[in-house]
Formats: structure tokens, C-alpha cells, sequence
């Protein structure tokens, strides 16, 4: 019996239980029965129900080739063009091995590459345990920052000298991060000896592995073969009654990368953690000693990461201005009330008059199925918190709500339905599409809207799935304004089926929002702009190579609430003279600014002087921006680079010892962009008042 199970979450949570390796050698890397008849059954299911229409022929194994590849040697520093010339006489074979469940061409590619990595491994660690290597810090030259578009080396020598470069740059960045030169060198032997040793360890099962996905991934980014370990891990993914750090995460070269942090987790409270780090090294407990995790697979990663309760993890993380930091959590269960919604109230100001503006913060689209099963009739859900929170916020007088769907990631299709109910009249919600083109209008509001004043909706690039459809919904019926970042752009559904061994987690269908539109890749735009430190070269499904595109199927019939056409540009002016004027916000793009200078920079250097100068141009460029803010507000400025730094390391300790502590999740004085939202809020009330004022007059 096939089981399946719908997913509506955008990623897999990062939580935390240990599954022990096995430390016995692996027989000889061949392919095993099990995996041919996992294979057929994948490629079955493929052509059969994935919503992208996609044939298995020469292109696709032209195709496969490339992403195989890409796979096994990311950066391009194992494989030699000559290796990669002789793979070509496979390049249109693997449509048909994958019919027939042939594994022999990958898995003898796969052998080339551990036998080209076993020979550099044990050669790097020869050459860092000699006592007479001497590594020189102060050359002109320059290391490409990313060599996954570099084409392979030609020739042995050639991939000595990057390999060589490679070396004397993380023995650099060490020191930088405080090493000794000898730490710096024992720290880097220990790291490849880990690799070796790994790649000496890998199975039948962890070829297979990768080869399948090499193969799903050419479909879409969500389509997923689990083997059963991986499979397991999902499963504890799954579950939100777990115990972590609350992060989703990801494989990205040699480095595992932050993508999300789960709401209300322990690493979102404690708040150092950001999406786009580099996770590069982890000690168990405060005062242990960090282990290099660079290269690591990412289950290796997330087992460090797991543990008991109130335990604590320090993480060594580089944000996206090549910075480390060192950050430690206590790991905790994710709880359902720690993901419920919550509502503030603020004032803005509105000439001579102060405004009162309702936020409701909602992190995930949850429900408590287990309660309602059973008849609860108090179990939790999204929409009954959020009804009753829309009750006392009206009770309060407010002139308006913002619904705060920043970071929330999706959750349940129902509840996204429900939630839109609260603010339309019975009306279709969202358009799913299977893959034979069928087109389902169930999701719908049936009652009458609870709330009908002015609405605006705060999304970025973090918000996905549910958020998306109600967004869309909401902006497509002209209900409310759509304030933020463009969105993640998850609009597909995925389902969970079982494999002769293993799992396969596959897109069947998509969302459309009412208009036609999909939610697919472009997400949801937003009517009026907001700057966000996410970077959406890092996150987003744009960020995939095979996500499924953008498109439309026709519109549902739909009505609209007010003309937004006029609204909208008067809104915009009005928030963007105001912007100008708060200290904050004008921070936040300055800072934003200041990331994106950084990442352009595609090289880095090998001379010490020079890397340490540029850290400490960052730093003070930092520091200026931050006096920038403090002179408008009228606070003293750092005079100092030392005063900045002290007043750094304060914020962090600070961060370290409220993470324990729940602190109120809306709090405008430490949010410029959900003040400035406040000020939307009001102006778009306003204008709404004026526009029905002259349609009355008209009339």
C-alpha cells in the first residue's frame, strides 16, 4: 500500500535527533538489485505524474550529465578536463540505463571521483603534517571566491596550484578568526582527514543517492528521492514537537547555508542567526571546542546541530560580508503556541492626530489537527486565533490591521483558506492544477467577511506556499495593500510515495492565484516596496536552476473591493517622504547597500595585511552608517572603532541571555519596516475615505 501525504511547508525543518553512522568499510561501491528496481520505479512515477511534462530522451541524459557532474564536484577542483572528456560517451546513454535501471555508468563515474579525491585528500594531508612547509601571507594574488561556472582543470598542475591556493586561504581565514598559525594548520589537516575518511566510508547506498536526485532535480527543485535514512530524517523533520534550533538549512558547495529560521524557534529567539549564514563550524556547549564542518554532507551537519533540550550548541557562522561570528543556542522543542498568532497595537502619527494600527503576526499557517480530530472545541488553529484577535484589536478602535506574514513559510491549505475567509465574501481562494491539466476551484470562502476595514498585508522574501495564496488573494481582490519584498514563489504541491526502497517526495501540482496568475517562481509582488537584508539572489525558488516556471490559466470570476489604481500612487509618494525622514529605515537601506557592495567582490586575497584592512573598512563603514542613525535620533556617536566593537559584542551577550525568554514578537520601536507599514496603513485608510467620498458625491 502506497501512502501519501500532501506537503504545503516550504522546506525541510532542521530538528534534532541523532542517527548514528555505521564505521565499518563499505564493500566495493556496485549497484545493488534494489537500486535497479528503485530506479525503474522512480523514472516510472516521473513520466507518469510529475507535473512537468518532461520526455526521457537524449536531451535529458545531455542534461543529467552536466548535473551529475556538477553534483559529485561542485566547486570543479576534483575531476580534470580529461575525465570530463571521457565521460562524454555516456552523455546520451543514461535515458536509456535509466529504463532499463542500469546504474553502471554513474556509479563508474562516481569511482573516478573518489579515486581523484583519496589521491588529493591523502596528498593535502601529507603536505599539512610536513613540519617544513612554510604558508606565506604576504602575495598579490587572489582566490576566485566561487568555482562552481570555472571550467575544470586541464592538466594535474594546474589543479595543484588551485588546490594549493585553496589551502593557504583557509589557513588564512583561521588566523583571521583567531587561530595560531600552528591551530590554523592542525585545524585543517583534522578537516581533510574527515573528508578522506568520509569518502573512504561512502556506500552503494550514497551513490545511489545522489544519482537519483541528480536525475529528480532536473524536474524541479521540490522532487526529492530519500533513501531510508534520509527518509527517516524527513519524517523527523515533519514532526513539530521536536527539539533544535528551529533552522531550516541547506547544502551550498563546501558550506551548509541558513535558509529560514523557524518562527518562534530557538534560534529565531535568540536572534544572531540570519538566513544566507554559512554554517562553518559547531562545538556542543558554550565553552567547547568548535569543530570544522566545511565539506561536511549536510545530515553529518545537522547530527552536530541535534540534541537534548536545554543544551546548548555554538555555532561558528559567516554572514554574507565574509565576516565569522560565533553564536550559541540552547536547543528547545518547537511548540505549536510558540508558532500562534499575535497581535500589537501601535500609534502613528497622522498630522495632528494620533492613529491607533493593529498588527496581527502570524508565523505559520497551523492547526491542531490531532485536537480537532478528537472534537476539541478549543483546539488551536490559525483562522479561530486570528478571529479572535481581529475582535479585541476592533475593540481598541484601531483604524486598521496589517496582517505580518514576514518569514512564514506556508503551512496548511486549509487554514490559508479559512484566514482569507475572514476578510472577503463567500469567493474562490485559490486554483490548483494537476499535471493533466484538470483545474480544482474547492478552496473558497462560503461566509461572510469578519473584518472589512482597512487591510494591509506584510510579506518578504521568507513568506511561501499559504502566504502566497493569501496574498495573492487578497491583492487580487483588491481587499488590501500588498506591503514588502517579492515573495519566495513556492506554488507547487508535492506528495510523499514509497519506493522499493526509499521514498520519492514529487510535484504534482500547482497553485494559481484567482486572477490566473501562478504563485509559482514569481510569487507574489508587493504594491508598495519595503527593503529587506535577504538577499533574493540567495533565497527564493528563482534561486533554482530547475524550478518550474511562472505562467497563468484563465481567471475565476472574482469582484473587487475598492480601485486601487489611484490609491496606490498616492500611497507611494506619501511613504517614500516619510522614509526619508526615519533614521531607521533609512539604516536598513543603507545597510542593505552596503551587503550588496560586498558581495560583489569575486575575489579574495591571499595577503594578511590586506584582508585584515578590509575587515576593518567594513567594520568602520558599518560604524558610520550607525552614526548616521544615532546623529538623527540624537544619541551619542561612536567615537571609536573600539567604542563600536564594545557596543557590538554588549548587543551580543544581550541577545545570548534573552533567548530564553520570550520577547513580545511585535515591537515597532526595533522594526522600520513595520513602523513605516503603520504609516501605509494610515495613509491607505485615509485615502480609502476620500475615494468613497467622491463616489458618493458622484453617485
Amino acid at each position: 500500500m502506497h501512502k501519501f501525504k500532501l506537503l504545503h511547508a516550504l522546506l525541510v525543518l532542521i530538528a534534532v535527533t541523532g542517527i548514528a553512522c555505521a564505521d565499518n568499510t563499505p564493500p566495493a561501491l556496485q549497484p545493488q538489485q534494489i537500486h535497479s528496481a528503485t530506479l525503474k520505479d522512480v523514472v516510472k512515477k516521473l513520466s507518469t505524474r510529475h507535473y512537468r511534462d518532461q520526455k526521457i530522451d537524449d536531451h535529458l541524459s545531455q542534461l543529467f550529465l552536466d548535473k551529475y557532474l556538477d553534483s559529485l564536484d561542485v566547486a570543479h577542483m576534483y575531476f580534470l578536463q580529461s575525465d570530463i572528456a571521457s565521460f562524454e560517451r555516456y552523455r546520451n546513454q543514461f535515458d536509456d540505463d535509466f529504463k532499463a535501471g542500469n546504474l553502471d555508468s554513474g556509479f563508474a563515474i562516481y569511482r573516478v571521483l573518489k579515486q581523484r579525491m583519496e589521491s588529493r585528500l591523502s596528498a593535502i594531508i601529507k603536505s599539512l603534517n610536513d613540519p617544513k612547509k612554510a604558508y606565506e601571507f604576504n602575495t598579490q594574488e587572489t582566490v576566485e571566491v566561487e568555482r562552481e561556472k570555472a571550467p575544470w582543470p586541464k592538466t594535474q598542475q594546474e589543479a595543484d596550484l588551485i588546490w594549493d591556493q585553496r589551502i593557504r586561504l583557509s589557513i588564512l581565514n583561521l588566523k583571521l578568526a583567531g587561530k595560531t598559525p600552528e591551530k590554523s594548520v592542525e585545524t585543517l589537516k583534522r578537516r581533510y582527514e574527515i573528508q578522506l575518511k568520509r569518502m573512504q566510508q561512502q556506500s552503494s547506498e550514497d551513490v545511489f543517492e545522489t544519482y537519483v536526485n541528480s536525475l529528480t532535480l532536473l524536474y524541479d527543485p521540490h522532487t526529492n528521492y530519500f533513501s531510508p535514512r534520509a527518509s527517516e530524517n524527513f519524517d523527523i523533520s515533519m514532526r513539530l514537537s521536536v527539539e533544535g534550533i528551529g533552522a531550516e538549512l541547506r547544502s551550498d558547495d563546501e558550506n551548509t547555508k541558513v535558509v529560514r529560521l523557524v518562527p518562534g524557534g530557538p534560534a529565531a529567539r535568540q536572534g544572531q542567526l540570519k538566513p544566507g549564514d554559512k554554517i562553518v563550524g559547531i562545538a556542543q556547549g558554550k565553552d567547547g571546542e568548535v569543530s570544522d564542518v566545511i565539506g561536511w554532507r549536510l545530515d553529518e551537519v545537522v547530527d552536530l546541530i541535534r540534541g537534548k533540550k536545554n543544551t546548548q550548541v555554538k555555532l561558528e557562522v559567516q554572514g554574507s560580508d565574509s565576516q565569522k561570528k560565533q553564536i550559541v543556542i540552547t536547543r528547545d522543542t518547537v511548540k505549536l503556541e510558540d508558532q500562534a498568532a499575535q497581535k500589537g497595537i501601535f500609534e502613528v502619527k497622522d498630522g495632528d492626530t494620533t492613529r491607533k494600527v493593529g498588527v496581527i503576526y502570524l508565523p505559520t499557517f497551523y492547526i491542531d489537527m490531532k485536537a480537532a480530530r478528537e472534537g476539541n472545541p478549543n483546539y488551536k488553529s490559525t483562522t479561530r486565533d486570528v478571529s479572535r484577535l481581529i475582535g479585541e484589536l476592533q475593540k481598541e478602535n484601531v483604524s486598521g490591521i496589517i496582517v505580518d506574514l514576514r518569514n512564514n513559510g506556508g503551512g496548511s491549505l486549509q487554514e490559508a483558506t479559512q484566514l482569507t475567509g475572514l476578510f472577503i465574501d463567500p469567493g474562490l481562494v485559490v486554483q490548483i492544477r494537476e499535471a493533466n491539466g484538470q483545474v480544482h476551484r474547492d478552496n473558497r470562502s462560503y461566509g461572510e467577511a469578519l473584518y472589512t476595514g482597512p487591510l494591509v498585508v506584510l510579506i518578504n522574501r521568507l513568506s511561501a506556499s499559504a502566504s502566497e495564496i493569501f496574498a495573492g488573494a487578497i491583492q487580487d481582490y483588491q481587499r488590501g495593500l500588498i506591503v514588502g519584498t517579492q515573495s519566495f514563489g513556492k506554488g507547487t504541491v508535492q506528495s510523499l510515495t514509497e519506493l522499493p526502497e526509499g521514498e520519492l517526495k514529487l510535484t504534482e501540482s500547482k497553485f494559481y492565484r484567482v486572477s490566473g496568475d501562478s504563485t509559482q517562481h514569481r510569487g507574489v509582488l508587493p504594491d508598495i516596496t519595503m527593503p529587506n537584508l535577504i538577499d533574493h539572489d540567495d533565497v527564493g525558488e528563482s534561486t533554482y536552476d530547475s524550478a518550474l516556471p511562472w505562467d497563468q490559466i484563465r481567471p475565476a470570476s472574482h469582484e473587487q473591493y475598492f480601485d486601487f489604481s489611484k490609491v496606490i500612487p498616492t500611497a507611494q509618494e506619501k511613504h517614500q517622504k516619510r522614509a526619508a525622514n526615519n533614521p531607521d529605515y533609512v539604516l536598513l537601506e543603507d545597510q542593505i547597500k552596503l551587503a550588496a557592495d560586498a558581495k560583489l567582490k569575486k575575489q579574495i586575497s591571499l595577503n594578511e595585511k590586506i584582508r585584515e584592512q578590509e575587515k576593518t573598512d567594513m567594520e568602520t563603514k558599518s560604524m558610520i552608517l550607525d552614526n548616521k542613525r544615532r546623529k538623527a535620533r540624537g544619541e551619542a556617536e561612536y567615537k571609536t572603532l573600539a567604542d563600536y566593537r564594545v557596543a557590538q559584542k554588549a548587543e551580543e551577550d544581550k541577545a545570548e541571555k534573552m533567548q530564553d525568554q520570550l520577547e513580545p514578537k511585535i515591537d515597532p520601536k526595533k522594526d522600520a519596516v513595520l513602523t513605516e507599514t503603520g504609516g501605509v496603513l494610515v495613509d491607505f485608510a485615509n485615502l480609502l475615505k476620500e475615494q468613497a467620498k467622491k463616489q458618493v458625491a458622484n453617485f
